[in-house]
């Protein structure tokens, strides 16, 4: 699901005419106590109490308007909205007035809210398989909600705001666990109105639900929403609020399948950077892919022009005072047709970047002889069968031990590019390092597809849903091909493509790692060995390219092994959130629209 498909930051609570009587006897009982009203609020010859409760939630406050008097109140509690956080009113009983009183500076969210009556809930017979839901409860689950959250495009939270609320009744987080890596696949909020503001209708509310976009595992995000109905329904709350993008279909077909109905309840928000794609309405790109959107988006961002050229081929042109640069995805006038043509070429490339050092895999030129390719395997024990040309993973054969099994990855391998490459087999794990501007930006590991037995479904049936998924994840970008490589690796695994596999049993179903094969990403930027980074930084050089996407098969990424495997002139920028990708393309593009505090950073 992408952002805010599993229903990211979404919320609230409910209204009652009692509400006000309601807080005139709290204000009795903390008068009674000693205790000092929450606060006055003075005008003219009268003095007037009220509660105007916001509860910070770390990316942001809450504003409960049933808690608030008037709009001039609300206005100035959304006025200290934070740099950087995203405060949302809820509830807001009449938007049109709000609005009225402040259109510079709030819009109406456009967001359905949904409820689910807690009474009515039955918990599902089923449970999760390969993972289980529990509380946070470390400071590594705090750092693994931001990394979700981050890779969602979600407005991050300070790690020590969610250690501190480990134990808070108001509010709740829980996260998905993997029974085997240990690893937080997703992670859901929950806010308790009782305890938060004394909500006579005992409401509670749902937010920031997310799922990691590599879990492979099925119904994270629904596990998640059952847990914290389920939890709340013990708590006493009579419903669970949430609040969902008009247009997030995926998101909405999962909670209306769980139960809940939509209600005419409001939101209102500032009008701030985070929110700007949401009041700014929509822009001519959405037909874009990911891979342009990204650097669209981050050009929008910083005021600069963008004119969509081609969205189906992802051209666009980006203007800035007297600069104008085309780009396609990634690709910029910047990068060179020399540079292009060494990338085009995945011989060159090896050849150019093995002369600057650069340790590169044995290979074997095409055109050699039955008896040079048979002694060629014989050498390396295993090898790789790729086209000299061709992107996105076509064509490639990984790991070939057998002489018919190379001489058949060889003709597939023509059908890319007329001339191919056999190339020694290194066992390791794929890592990926974006190079712009000769710096490493990002560095991720790349995983090839693996599907989960569950005792009921063939690898075939287990294929398809994985690669639905990951379709919906990368926006239709990912997809794992049934063709023979795929029947060839999960034949080695020892099983056939309509076999059943038990519960619980990982099977590989390719050796390539390539996204656009099903694979999957994993962010390794902060552990990567300074040997990479210098390779990856040499290898960028000696094409001479500014922006690249340098592949190198490893022991790990944090140690210095490593074999050069090729160069990418065209990189996902998209795949490597929430590393700074798109930041950095932009200030290689136009220097002078580098914010302030980055250049002060520098």
């Amino acid at each position: 699901m992408g952002k805010e498909s599993d229903g990211s930051k979404p919320g609230s609570g409910p209204r009652s005419r009692q509400t006000s009587d309601a807080y005139k006897h709290r204000l009795k009982r903390m008068r009674d106590q000693g205790l000092k009203p929450p606060i006055a609020r003075h005008g003219g010859d009268k003095t007037k109490t009220t509660p105007q409760f916001a509860l910070d939630c770390g990316w942001g406050r809450l504003v409960f308007s049933q808690t608030f008097e008037d709009s001039g109140a609300m206005i100035a509690a959304l006025r200290g909205e934070q740099p950087d956080r995203r405060d949302i009113a809820v509830y807001v009983r009449n938007p049109h007035v709000l609005l009225a009183n402040a259109p510079q500076e709030l819009f109406l969210d456009p967001s359905h809210t949904y409820r689910l009556d807690l009474s009515r809930y039955r918990a599902s017979r089923k449970r999760p398989k390969g993972y289980f839901i529990r509380r946070l409860t470390s400071q590594a689950d705090a750092e693994a909600i931001n990394r979700i959250y981050a890779a969602r495009g979600m407005v991050t939270v300070p790690p020590e705001f969610f250690w501190a609320k480990r134990d808070a009744r108001t509010i709740i987080y829980f996260v998905a666990e993997d029974e085997k890596t240990g690893e937080v696949l997703g992670t859901v909020t929950g806010v308790d109105h009782m305890r938060a503001f004394e909500d006579p209708e005992r409401g509670s509310s749902l937010w920031c639900l997310a799922v990691d976009p590599s879990a492979r595992h099925p119904g994270i995000g629904e596990a998640l929403v059952r847990r914290l109905a389920e939890y709340f329904t013990t708590r006493g709350a009579a419903f669970l609020d949430l609040s969902v993008l008009h247009d997030n279909e995926q998101a909405i077909a999962l909670y209306e399948k769980l139960g809940f109905q939509r209600v005419s309840f409001f939101s209102v928000k500032r009008k701030n950077p985070i929110n700007e794609t949401l009041f700014t309405g929509p822009a001519d790109d959405q037909a874009l892919n990911p891979y342009a959107r990204i650097l669209v988006n981050e050009a929008r961002r910083r005021g600069i022009h963008v004119e969509v050229v081609d969205a189906e081929g992802g051209f666009f042109r980006l203007t800035h005072g007297g600069r104008s640069v085309l780009c396609r995805e990634s690709l910029s006038e910047l990068t060179s047709a020399v540079a292009m043509s060494i990338c085009d070429d995945k011989s060159v490339t090896r050849r150019i970047v093995s002369a600057a050092g650069v340790r590169v895999p044995e290979q074997l030129a095409d055109g050699a002889s039955p008896d040079e390719i048979s002694e060629f395997v014989r050498r390396c024990g295993k090898v790789v069968v790729k086209p000299a040309r061709g992107e996105q993973g076509r064509g490639i054969s990984v790991g070939l031990s057998e002489l018919d099994e190379v001489e058949k990855a060889i003709a597939a391998a023509r059908q890319v590019s007329d001339t191919i490459l056999l190339e020694e087999y290194v066992e390791g794990e794929d890592l990926r390092l974006i190079v712009i501007n000769f710096r490493v930006v990002a560095a991720a590991v790349r995983r090839p597809p693996v599907v989960v037995g569950d005792g009921e479904r063939t690898i075939r049936e287990l294929i398809a849903a994985q690669s639905r998924r990951r379709k919906a994840a990368t926006g239709g970008e990912s997809r794992i091909p049934l063709d023979e490589e795929t029947e060839r690796t999960v034949r080695d695994a020892g099983y056939g493509l309509d076999d059943v596999l038990d519960p619980e049993v990982h099977v590989a179903v390719r050796k390539t790692a390539n996204l656009h094969t099903g694979g999957t990403i994993h962010d390794v930027t902060d552990i990567v060995d300074p040997v990479l980074v210098e390779a990856a930084i040499e290898a960028a050089r000696a094409i001479d390219i500014p922006v690249t996407g340098i592949d190198l098969m490893v022991k790990s990424p944090s140690r210095p092994d490593y074999a050069f495997i090729e160069a990418n002139e065209r990189p996902g920028l998209a795949n490597h959130e929430p590393q700074p990708t798109a930041e950095r393309f932009i200030d290689l593009l136009f220097p002078l629209s580098v914010p302030a505090s980055v250049k002060r950073i520098r």
